[in-house]
């Protein structure tokens, strides 16, 4: 049985043209039926199953799924709603962004996959360059992996323009030393919204980028 209807995307597709919160309000039992009643059930199983892999996590939805209701203050963008649902799926909590875990957004647009070690603070960021500096080889293997490349196709994140001196050796074999962050994803068509096997397929996903996150996280811990 699938978890969402067509008016999952069909409700932030209406959204998107009417982003206020007059149509919102007129619009939030059926908000409410059709994109944040299944999505919480929807979230509440992927935690399930993400966590009989990862022991480590442990929350509920709620504690993962974030608010549709956007923060302004600091947008040029003042429309006040997302057009998309979006949760974070990680040992480390919502609010932790360095830990990899499952960033999940479904829109009207597309579902997309998001894993990786993201907004890394410079001690992790040190551990991290440190750990592939020492482990290259291991590293160009696990983003080198066929099913890596054909799902994910390449680790992504900010560049810093200056890198320290004790990595620069490491740096001329492998380039995303450099980065900031180091993330990567996958994108899927709408259409999977609505497949009954649409958790499944996510936790293809999850298997497949789970030996690069396991990496990322021994890095900062390490």
């Amino acid at each position: 049985m699938a978890y969402f209807t067509k008016d999952f995307a069909g409700f932030f597709k209406d959204l998107a043209g009417n982003n206020n919160r007059d149509w919102f309000q007129a619009n939030k039992k059926r908000y409410e039926e059709s994109v944040k009643q299944p999505f919480d059930v929807f979230i509440t199983d992927l935690i399930d199953r993400v966590s009989k892999e990862d022991k480590r996590v442990n929350m509920t939805a709620k504690e993962a799924v974030f608010r549709i209701y956007k923060d302004v203050r600091f947008s040029k963008d003042k429309t006040p709603y997302k057009i998309q649902a979006s949760a974070l799926i990680s040992a480390g909590g919502k609010k932790d962004k360095s830990t990899p875990g499952v960033f999940l957004q479904m829109s009207a647009e597309d579902v997309r996959f998001y894993s990786g070690s993201h907004v890394l603070d410079k001690d992790q960021l040190h551990s991290v360059r440190s750990f592939i500096s020492d482990n290259l080889d291991r590293f160009d293997k696990l983003i080198s992996q066929k099913d890596f490349k054909e799902n994910f196709s390449e680790i992504l994140g900010e560049k810093h323009k200056r890198i320290p001196p004790e990595f620069q050796k490491s740096f001329e074999k492998q380039p995303l030393i450099a980065n900031k962050s180091f993330y990567f994803f996958a994108k899927f068509k709408p259409s999977i919204i609505t497949d009954p096997k649409l958790i499944d397929k996510i936790m293809e996903q999850y298997k497949i980028a789970r030996p690069v996150m396991k990496f990322f996280d021994e890095a900062m811990h390490s």
